[in-house]
């Protein structure tokens, strides 16, 4: 019926129909295009003429000029169409492009206001009366005040365009949230409208404080006041702090906007400080308003202080008590009234602080420097702004403060005052009984302040507000403590508070603590005694001789006695009885123990170097010397009392301790006898004519192990050949004081001398060389004579043992206190410029010191720019410590060292812990009593025909004991020892032993107190009287050889002359 279809023309014709549609479906494609680029075209050139439209209206209504820095002077359109091209306006508003346009419209809003009420069509503000557009207008208002608050989040002030725009902006903000600055409202019709213009201003506000104004004001205040110099003009800051001020106002102080308030306002770095120098009078608003009571109130809800500490970082917290402290001050009313409140929230604010405060540095510290090493990381920005906050910290230990915080106690030192002057002289009373009376009731122990009592309560916690800030603004501590410890006032009244809490100032109520909870001192009694201890410390250091010997400033000198007896009970019992954890004690971390045994030892060093107590002052009585030595080597609690307080224990018991641990370290390295059968030994060579040069050379470099064993000694003589001695450790003995004779000569540099004899390192030593090996090696020999107990005549100045013993790297110690012995004349002119009553920059001075150094003159600054920087009043007592402490330490530094180093390697750091310095001084070169004749006699060992009974030896001591001056017997001591001084434990401990020889015996015939030589001594009386020979002798021996003189008067005469001439001096 159909014809067959080609199956190729098929397949065209498919083909063609698909082009076909393709090209119809393309041509639909370009023609939707068209239209929609038309579209787009015509919308985009609608919307540039509408643009146009609405910017050509604002423009003709704003009358921009053409200069920008022409007055703005527009002609005031009415308000209605200036309402209706704004809202235009803000319709193609766009920030970046329209920000010039905006802040014209800022202006000519502005001028609008300052129109009176005449002319109230053209006023802004007056379409709040136009019921048509009142709704919107109140939306456009705070449209635009939001915009201004937005830029102002953009702009920085530190670039002068900026700055205006933001003054133009605080402007807007100050001029539409408060109703009490528009003209317009002037007269009759403003009384009417005010309420209502009021209500408007803090919707407007509540608005503001909603989209986050708060935030926006603390960015601008941190970005102008965050810096050395602020960028704000007295009007700028008034104007954000009132404003800041608005919405609190506006809420009646609500809690909300007080925490907010707190948050981003009175965090501000130096806000009040820089109010108070700047914009004054906005003091008187917060002080008016009670912003400080307020502030209070929130702050010590419990609630409320989580919610603000959460939100602060630790840096602007610090911020906060700074402004805190500062408005406080200001409002001195609100402070009275708020004390405790205040110290409450003082304390909190502090400890929120103190989370992040650490002791060290590490890799998660930060520095901060308020607070120490610091585990938040710090604003930078904060950084310009600390010495501000500084500066209002400061304020909480001024002397107006303390008087506040401590005014129960000052009061109550005040009445007891009044009422012991108001006591008259009780009249002669015959009765007995009355008399009897009155003394029991004068000797009366009871504790007149009860730990109940407001007046303890207000006092202890006051005191524990100043412990935590001690422990948390950790590089303000010395400045706390000065603000305390020179207050006139404070420091008698705390330690009449201590002497009024019972016996031994309360001792029995602290320990009574303790021994309740063990450990546990939360009690802020605690803290009371470790203010005191830590005040009376920083203020006793830095007193001298003068201030309190004689002067007796603060303190009277029974007051040191009554505080160092409290004092060393309360350390003793604290420590003995493990009242507190002896871990804690070693390591540091108890405050009130550390305060307590620092102020103690003080008053312990005060005394040794000029006496106030008595001499058994210091000991403790509960110890018995007997068992001293067990309990130190069994008892932990001892071995940290020995270490802490070693002067509670006789000096003899400490000497013999010494010797103790130095015996049993012998043992330990295998030195002695009993430990080893062939004791470690180091032979050295030493030519007579060399003795410190190849001593250094042989003994320098040899290990401290060595050094503390045995020594033996050859020495060669002048013609090379070996002497022949007898090595009982007295040829050692010989070298060693060979050795100290010739490195202590002041000839050879290393040493000088001051005007009392007394020896220290000289600042000039580098001129020979390797000086510093010298002293290392100096102080080895010194140690090593101490630890074989050999005494050597070497008096050291004061300072210079301080210095070994390190006791100069304690904060108790003042250079002033010693300078005396090394420079009188300077100590004298530093007093005179300490004391100096006019002003002392009158005096010329500078932080620097010129020195004579071999015949040049050098300056030396004391600090940095130290010739540049002139003494002040206000800087003339550092003037005098850094020049103390640069006569005394630093111009001697590495010398010093090196002695340090070497004495060290020998004697162990933790036994030197037991002496003071003048103690050491005694360990080293023997004790300055009297000569003990009867000791002497005891322990003497006698050869060659000598004994006890021999008449030469009776005349001996006969003449020794009573007819020699006690100089003259130190001389005699001298004569046979080598030193003046007898051993510190008596003559038993002298080594070797002192001996006496006859000299018609040669040493080898020597056998001891036989039979045979006493026989032989009585033979030799008959003998010619040697009338030619000096009494001679071995000082390396201890050994007097005294010829067999047959008359009492010869052996005075010849034994006279030579211990006064030095003559007969011999080698064995």
């Amino acid at each position: 019926m159909f014809s067959k279809v080609n199956p190729t023309k098929k397949s065209q014709f498919l083909e063609q129909t698909k082009a076909l549609r393709e090209e119809r479906a393309h041509d639909k494609l370009k023609h939707d295009a068209a239209i929609v680029i038309q579209a787009r075209v015509r919308g985009f050139i609608a919307r540039r003429k509408f643009h146009r439209d609405i910017c050509r209206e604002i423009d003709d209504i704003l009358e921009v000029p053409t200069d920008p820095g022409a007055d703005y002077k527009p002609k005031l359109k009415p308000a209605l169409e200036v309402y209706r091209a704004i809202q235009k306006f803000f319709f193609v508003f766009d920030k970046d492009r329209d920000r010039g346009k905006f802040d014209y419209l800022c202006k000519y809003l502005l001028a609008s206001m300052d129109t009176s009420a005449d002319n109230m069509k053209v006023c802004y503000v007056c379409l709040v009366l136009n019921k048509a557009v009142v709704l919107p207008w109140i939306a456009q208002i705070k449209e635009v005040l939001w915009k201004c608050c937005s830029f102002v989040k953009c702009l920085k002030a530190e670039y002068h365009a900026d700055m205006k725009r933001i003054n133009l902006y605080l402007t807007m903000l100050i001029t539409f949230t408060n109703a009490g600055g528009w003209k317009v409202l002037k007269g009759k019709l403003g009384e009417t409208l005010t309420p209502g213009m009021n209500q408007l201003c803090n919707n407007i506000m509540g608005h503001l404080n909603t989209k986050g104004l708060y935030p926006v004001l603390k960015g601008l205040l941190a970005q102008g006041l965050s810096r050395t110099k602020i960028l704000f003009n007295p009007a700028t800051l008034s104007a954000i702090v009132n404003l800041s001020l608005r919405p609190l106002i506006a809420s009646n102080f609500s809690e909300n906007l007080m925490t907010v308030f707190i948050l981003h306002i009175l965090s501000v770095p130096a806000l009040l400080h820089h109010v108070d120098v700047n914009a004054g009078e906005c003091l008187n608003v917060l002080i008016t308003h009670r912003i400080f009571k307020r502030a209070l109130d929130l702050l010590t809800n419990e609630q409320s202080t989580r919610i603000i500490f959460n939100s602060l970082e630790g840096s602007y917290a610090l911020c906060l008590l700074a402004n805190l402290v500062g408005l406080g001050m200001v409002e001195v009313e609100g402070l009275v009234e708020n004390t405790q409140s205040f110290m409450s929230v003082v304390i909190r604010l502090l400890e929120s602080c103190k989370k992040y405060v650490l002791n060290k540095k590490s890799n998660l510290t930060n520095w901060h420097p308020i607070l120490g090493w610091f585990s938040q990381k710090s604003d930078e920005s904060l950084n310009a702004a600390m010495p501000h906050v500084k500066e209002q910290i400061k304020l909480l230990w001024s002397e107006k403060m303390i008087r506040i915080l401590f005014s129960d106690l000052l009061t109550y030192v005040k009445v007891e005052k009044e009422q012991s002057s108001a006591k008259k002289e009780p009249s002669p009373s015959k009765n007995i009984l009355k008399k009897a009376i009155d003394k029991a009731s004068s000797k009366s122990t009871g504790a007149k302040i009860k730990l109940e009592s407001p007046l303890a309560r207000t006092t202890c916690n006051t005191c524990a507000l100043f412990q935590i800030m001690m422990n948390t603004l950790s590089q303000l501590k010395m400045d706390i403590l000065s603000g305390i410890s020179y207050n006139q006032v404070l420091l008698p009244a705390l330690w009449k508070f201590l002497c009024d809490l019972g016996p031994n100032c309360g001792l029995k109520v602290f320990l009574d603590f303790l021994n309740q909870t063990p450990n546990s001192v939360i009690h802020p009694i605690f803290s009371l005694l470790t203010v005191f201890c830590e005040a009376a410390t920083h203020y006793i250091v830095t007193l001298d001789d003068m201030e309190m010997y004689e002067r007796q400033k603060m303190f009277k000198l029974e007051d040191y006695i009554k505080m160092s007896k409290f004092l060393n009970l309360f350390v003793y019992r604290v420590t003995w009885h493990n009242l507190i954890d002896l871990k804690s004690l070693e390591s540091g971390e108890s405050d009130v123990y550390n305060g307590a045994h620092n102020l103690l030892l003080l008053l312990y060093e005060r005394d040794c170097r000029r006496p106030y107590a008595e001499k058994d002052h210091w000991l403790n009585r509960d110890i018995k010397p007997s068992s001293f030595l067990k309990e130190t080597d069994r008892d932990r609690a001892m071995e940290v009392l020995v270490k802490k307080t070693p002067f509670i224990i006789p000096f003899a018991e400490r000497v013999k301790a010494f010797r103790h641990r130095v015996r049993i370290e012998k043992e330990s390295l295998g030195l002695t006898e009993s430990a080893a059968i062939t004791p470690q030994s180091t032979l050295i060579t030493v030519h007579r004519s060399r003795t410190v040069e190849d001593g250094y050379r042989q003994l320098a470099q040899i290990p401290s192990q060595s050094m503390k064993g045995v020594i033996r000694v050859k020495f060669v003589n002048e013609q090379g050949l070996d002497e022949a001695g007898i090595d009982q450790d007295g040829v050692f003995k010989e070298f060693l004081e060979e050795t100290i004779a010739k490195v202590f000569d002041p000839s050879l540099s290393l040493f000088k001398v001051t005007t009392e004899q007394k020896l220290y390192p000289s600042s000039t030593s580098f001129i020979q060389e390797n000086h510093l090996h010298l002293f290392d090696f100096v102080g080895k020999m010194l140690a090593k004579a101490v630890y074989e107990g050999i005494v050597v005549d070497v008096p050291f100045a004061p300072f210079f043992l301080t210095q070994i013993l390190q006791h100069h790297q304690s904060t108790m110690y003042s250079p002033l206190d010693e300078l005396p012995s090394l420079d009188p004349e300077l100590a004298k002119n530093l007093s005179y410029t300490k004391h100096y009553e006019g002003d002392v920059s009158d005096l010329d001075l500078t932080f620097s010191c010129d020195e004579d150094c071999m015949g040049r003159l050098e300056t030396h600054e004391l600090v940095p720019g130290g010739k540049a920087m002139p003494v002040t009043n206000e800087n003339k007592i550092l003037y005098v410590h850094l020049m103390a402490h640069f006569r005394m330490y630093r111009q001697i530094k590495e010398q010093t060292a090196a002695f340090r180093r070497g004495f060290r390697s020998v004697i162990n750091p933790d036994l030197l812990l037991m002496f003071s310095a003048p103690e050491f001084q005694k360990l080293i070169s023997g004790d300055n009593t009297d000569l003990d004749i009867q000791d002497l006699r005891r322990h003497t060992r006698y050869y060659g025909g000598y004994h006890n009974s021999h008449k030469v030896i009776s005349w001996l001591w006969d003449i020794v004991t009573n007819e020699f001056t006690p100089q003259e017997r130190a001389l005699f001591l001298k004569f046979v020892t080598s030193c003046s001084k007898p051993p510190l434990l008596g003559f038993a401990h002298l080594e070797p032993p002192f001996s006496v020889r006859c000299v018609e015996v040669s040493d080898d015939q020597d056998t001891g107190d036989t039979v045979g030589s006493v026989l032989k001594g009585f033979f030799n009386l008959k003998k010619k009287d040697p009338i030619g020979r000096l009494p001679t002798s071995s000082t390396c021996f201890n050994l007097l050889k005294l010829p067999n003189y047959q008359k009492k008067s010869t052996l005075k005469d010849k034994l006279r002359y030579a211990i006064t001439s030095n003559t007969g001096f011999e080698l064995s």
